[in-house]
């Protein structure tokens, strides 16, 4: 764990330059704005640790996939969100020395990110190897109004000498990906221009295709007035560059304005790249800098409206709530069915940038409340568009008759993740394809999606679960073998829970859906039937069987869920009575150890209690609450929030509390020790889950917003808005009851401490405490 982000409530700040803590500092003040994403790389060179990083959402590469041994139903490759070209850069040469903070002394240094108006602010002193002492200003941002777009203001002034300087603002498409499996560069060139004020490249991914024009355009002041340039043109492969020089005297100061767009061959043909790409270049420049800065600050300020999370008497919680909620809306914007919420975002290589089961599980409840339904629309349509390759992807592994497999981790829809153990075995994902199809529709009640778009997958994943369970003759049960649960500490165990549960759950809510689309649109259920060739009465005759009949795993003597076949006969050392050289066990200990300890990674039994807590009254749920989180050591970024809410529901303050900081600020605070590959950005979305769900103890029953919040003691209080079914609401939880706003023109009754309360529009009330 680390501690050197200062709290403030509306700030990111690094006050001091420590090497050892850049790549960690490069993931968290990184940039997107859902269409393009910068690690926090600095403009001017940098020798010491770095990951470079830039990113342009949905292109990727399929990577020559790398195992030791092959096996039937491998995929052939990785796919990977790419490295793509550089145009952060600025290369400043002072009197034939270049500024790189690795080879001078740093005299002060300052990197803060303002998420309230969504930009990245750095300013440093350094004194060069001949003593020249250089104070920089560096303001950028990836535009939220114009989302192909970003901008740098970049400012020096020499402190104790005059001399030249000599600027190079480029486009630098030379770049690696530090997770090649074979060491590959992935883009070639295909064209460049390079004019007066700045220039272009165009490249394009090998195998995929995808092509991408990144531009800029260039100006400079000195002391505020324009100063003309007299560029060079820098040109080698992959490279463009306008090289200057002016003069600088003591004290004064010379700004660049480097204007940058991104454009991508999914958004327009290939051939108009150049002609929309220097477009929008001359459209954000004429704006200039200001006018764009403030349409950035103007965005964020309406994301704000809906999604700021206000908690007073706790900065630290504060800062670390609007920290996830702001990589988040980096991420993704809802505005294309096509991308989905890669597990770090723009802010790192790590999984590949692709699409896991988190988007479904921990992500959905996120936009469902805080934007406009078709956010998660679009979520449910991108795996909808691709059920024709989880079919494909069943097909390989001997499912038929239509049963899709949706993949581990995909970009098109094809499964190309790696690991025996997780792509064969971890099915649950699955299951939570299913559920958030559920979940979309208990929250919306848009029931429309089930019969154009919905049934077909339920269908489809229940005939996955049909063929995968087989009838064991000494259980007289039906069981499910040789999986791999959320727990991914423990592989290729017979029964998980969790696994069976869901598989179960599956298939009876997709009977349910059968009934409700059949009687509600019939022409559209007769139309699926034959399009799918779905025997109504066979197949759901075995779903209805398997239900009845499913093996589950349960200690009597604890009165728990087993987690699997088996569990109970390793040895039970809990967590806290691992000496602390030993943690993080993923990082110490073999893989064998690993698999052969009680310990967990992450909510596993506990993950189905949570998806179907309404099944369980409240002593199951604390026996199992207080008997597997004892054995979890959460090295997941996926564990603490599943158990903050569980906390919070058992009445246990102090749990809820320690788990909601732990998954608010893994990343601040670098708790797994990973952050320099990236932020954990879908476990965000779990802590946005921690506190409304948690502290706001937000459910749906039967179709009305529920609230059973408390305060934790470190606050004084704590309010969010929730958007539901047109009505939007802000919630404020104090020591005085709970206030409802109602900020719309839609009445609605929610639920408050299991009592109605029917909120007018335009009006407010207040549950007293």
């Amino acid at each position: 764990m680390k501690d050197y982000i200062e709290v403030d409530e509306w700030k990111i700040i690094e006050q001091g330059f420590n090497p050892h803590h850049n790549k960690v500092s490069e993931s968290i003040f990184s940039l997107g704005n859902g269409r393009m994403g910068q690690r926090a790389n600095f403009e001017e060179a940098y020798s010491g640790e770095t990951l470079q990083g830039n990113y342009v959402a949905g292109v990727y590469y399929p990577d020559k996939t790398r195992v030791g041994w092959w096996k039937n139903g491998y995929p052939e490759y990785f796919a990977k969100v790419l490295n793509a070209a550089n145009w952060v850069g600025i290369d400043i040469n002072i009197d034939g020395e270049q500024l790189d903070l690795a080879k001078c002394e740093v005299l002060q240094f300052k990197r803060e990110l303002n998420m309230q108006e969504g930009y990245l602010k750095r300013n440093f002193t350094a004194k060069t190897a001949t003593g020249k002492i250089i104070k920089v200003e560096a303001l950028r941002f990836c535009s939220m109004a114009d989302d192909e777009a970003g901008a740098i203001k970049y400012t020096i002034t020499p402190v104790n000498f005059t001399g030249w300087l000599t600027i190079t603002p480029f486009i630098d498409g030379d770049v690696v990906n530090k997770d090649s499996n074979y060491d590959e560069k992935f883009w070639d060139e295909i064209k460049k221009e390079s004019w007066n004020d700045g220039g272009f490249l165009q490249m394009r991914t090998k195998k995929t295709g995808f092509e991408v024009a990144t531009g800029m355009l260039v100006s400079a002041l000195q002391n505020n007035e324009p100063v003309k340039l007299h560029t060079q043109a820098v040109t080698k492969e992959k490279y463009i560059a306008a090289k200057f020089k002016l003069q600088a005297a003591e004290g004064q100061s010379t700004t660049i304005i480097k204007y940058a767009a991104n454009l991508s061959s999914q958004n327009y043909a290939a051939a108009d790249l150049a002609a929309n790409l220097k477009e929008t270049l001359t459209r954000i420049s004429k704006k200039g800098f200001d006018v764009i800065l403030q349409e950035q600050a103007d965005a964020w300020a309406e994301k704000w409206k809906m999604n700021d999370i206000i908690i007073e008497g706790d900065a630290s919680a504060q800062q670390a709530i609007r920290f996830n909620i702001f990589q988040l809306n980096q991420t993704y914007t809802g505005e294309d069915d096509r991308l989905n919420i890669g597990p770090k975002g723009f802010t790192g290589e790590k999984y590949g940038g692709s699409t896991y089961w988190d988007t479904e599980a921990y992500c959905v409840p996120f936009y469902l409340s805080t934007a406009d339904q078709k956010v998660t629309r679009n979520l449910l349509l991108y795996r909808y568009k691709q059920l024709g390759k989880a079919i494909d992807n069943a097909k390989l592994l001997g499912f038929n008759n239509g049963a899709a497999l949706y993949p581990m981790v995909t970009m098109d829809g094809t499964e190309c993740h790696n690991e025996w153990e997780i792509t064969f075995e971890e099915i649950h994902r699955n299951g939570a394809i299913a559920y958030a199809i559920f979940n979309y529709v208990r929250y919306t009640a848009d029931e429309a999606y089930l019969a154009d778009y919905g049934l077909e997958v339920l269908i489809a994943i229940a005939r996955f679960w049909s063929q995968r369970v087989n009838w064991s003759d000494d259980k007289q049960q039906y069981v499910m073998l040789g999986v791999t649960g959320p727990n991914e500490y423990e592989n290729n165990v017979n029964n998980n829970w969790y696994t069976s549960t869901l598989a179960t759950w599956c298939m009876k809510y997709t009977i349910e859906v059968v009934e409700k689309v059949k009687a509600s649109e019939p022409a559209k259920y007769t139309a699926l039937v034959n399009k799918i060739s779905f025997k109504e009465e066979e197949e759901t005759a075995r779903f209805t069987d398997i239900i009845s009949k499913m093996y589950y795993p349960y200690d009597e003597k604890q009165q728990v869920f087993l987690q699997q076949d088996g569990y109970l006969d390793k040895e039970q050392i809990l967590v806290k009575d691992l000496p602390a050289v030993d943690r993080p066990i993923n990082q110490k200990w073999s893989w064998d150890r690993i698999l052969r300890s009680c310990y967990i990674k992450q909510a596993d039994v506990l993950q189905g209690i949570y998806f179907f807590e309404d099944q369980y009254d409240i002593e199951t749920i604390r026996r199992n609450f207080d008997f597997y989180e004892p054995r979890t050591v959460h090295e997941s970024s996926l564990s603490p929030c599943v158990h903050a809410i569980l906390a919070a529901k058992l009445g246990d303050e102090a749990r809820a509390y320690e788990f909601y900081l732990r998954t608010a600020r893994l990343d601040l605070d670098d708790y797994n020790n990973d952050t320099e590959d990236g932020c954990h950005i879908t476990s965000m979305a779990g802590t946005w889950m921690s506190v409304i769900e948690g502290f706001g103890g937000m459910r749906v029953i039967n179709g009305k917003l529920s609230f059973q919040p408390f305060l934790p003691g470190k606050w004084r209080s704590f309010s969010f808005h929730i958007g539901f079914r047109g009505a939007v609401l802000n919630i404020k939880v104090s020591k005085e009851g709970v206030q409802i706003k109602n900020l719309s023109g839609t009445e609605t009754t929610v639920l408050v401490y299991d009592k109605e309360q029917v909120v007018k529009a335009n009006d407010e009330l207040l549950v007293e405490a």
